[in-house]
């Protein structure tokens, strides 16, 4: 039973970061190539977002805590991502 209400009291937090990863990666331009395909870079980038986004959904922080770093991570691609894993002080 507790199981259950953790889970339905992390569904908000859940489906917010889940649309702003999916926003972030399809507007992602420096990541794709002349031709549309992903570069290094891109693919570098989509692989350290996902971590960063799952890693913050994991957390059993608050939502306006959670809120904070997805947006940060959206706002600034690469460097989100980087600024939350080296100070977002988890666990």
């Amino acid at each position: 039973m507790n199981s259950v209400r953790t889970l339905t009291q992390r569904l908000p937090a859940f489906s917010l970061l889940l649309s702003l990863t999916v926003a972030s990666l399809l507007t992602s331009c420096s990541g794709r190539t002349d031709s549309g395909s992903l570069s290094i870079f891109g693919v570098l980038y989509i692989l350290l977002a996902i971590a960063a986004f799952l890693s913050l959904i994991k957390q059993d922080w608050s939502t306006g805590k959670k809120i904070i770093w997805g947006l940060i991570i959206w706002f600034f691609p690469f460097g989100g991502s980087i600024i939350y894993f080296l100070f977002s002080g988890r666990k």
